[in-house]
């Protein structure tokens, strides 16, 4: 490994265990900001529904620890890291992410979209942990409740605007991906993460579900489907294949839960993650009813 690597691996490692110290739970990233472990499930049939129970490495946001020998560990068997990231909804903090992205080519502000929500809705948004990403966005760090469960969604509150819950993390700071560092903006390292306003957790909290009727298939098994569709996708029908999905799974009324997952099908036929998250984006706004004027 080139001495740069070896530097970069180092300093991963170091801003992870810094991120531990302080109760936030971190796995290795590569500079793609996936996971840097290779699943120790990959040669097996689908679907594996394994989380880490079988007490080896690869499994994601799921190696998630606050462990100092185990964060070590994590990063001895990943030499290639670049970066690391923490899980979100995890005690003792239960973060949320908020995502502002920057997406200059189709007009929209997610900054500017946040603060409306937040003048429509009644909540201030606080001074909290502001992380910089490489593409001039930032993530925003809130805490939730106990007893709370935030999901991750793309989109769905405002273009633009993406939301990291339960099952889902954020790459930290400190962290080099192929298109830049991530960092701490200024004025905001010395503070701790803020708690969510109550009008936002309102947004962010999924309404009950009614039960499911007798005879229909569930969400969960409509989704491995949605998910196996795309990924099957050839060159020149990844899109189409990926926004049909993520249209159905959306007027199903289960497209957050699955978004991560419809992201991850897409990234292995060759689209981005700015691809993909984008394409799922423009589902949720064409399918979300709009109220009448």
């Amino acid at each position: 490994m080139a001495t740069t690597d070896r530097q970069t691996a180092t300093l991963a490692l170091a801003h992870a265990l810094s991120a531990a110290e302080r109760g936030l739970p971190v796995f290795p990233l590569s500079a793609t900001k996936l996971p840097a472990l290779r699943s120790p499930h990959r040669d097996e049939k689908s679907p594996v529904r394994c989380r880490g129970a079988c007490g080896l490495p690869g499994h994601g946001v799921h190696d998630a620890t606050t462990d100092p020998a185990a964060v070590r560990a994590l990063f001895a068997a990943a030499p290639r890291a670049t970066g690391y990231g923490i899980a979100c909804g995890r005690p003792p903090h239960r973060l949320i992410g908020i995502d502002l992205d920057i997406d200059t080519a189709h007009g929209n502000d997610s900054v500017a979209a946040l603060q409306h929500l937040a003048l429509q809705h009644l909540f201030t948004i606080p001074a909290t942990v502001t992380v910089l990403t490489p593409s001039g966005g930032r993530h925003l760090w809130l805490t939730g409740p106990p007893g709370v469960s935030v999901s991750n969604s793309a989109g769905r509150l405002a273009p633009g605007i993406d939301v990291r819950g339960a099952g889902g993390y954020l790459v930290g700071p400190g962290s080099v991906t192929a298109h830049g560092r991530y960092r701490l903006a200024p004025g905001t390292a010395h503070l701790a993460p803020a708690p969510c306003p109550r009008g936002l957790l309102r947004l962010l909290t999924p309404r009950p579900r009614p039960n499911q009727p007798a005879g229909r298939t569930s969400p969960a098994r409509q989704g491995q489907g949605l998910v196996q569709f795309v990924r099957e996708a050839h060159t020149g029908q990844r899109n189409t294949r990926l926004f049909w999905a993520a249209c159905r799974a959306y007027e199903h009324g289960f497209g957050d839960d699955l978004a991560d997952a419809l992201t991850d099908a897409a990234i292995g036929t060759g689209l981005t993650e700015q691809e993909a998250r984008a394409a799922i984006a423009s589902a949720a706004r064409l399918t979300t009813p709009r109220p009448n004027p």
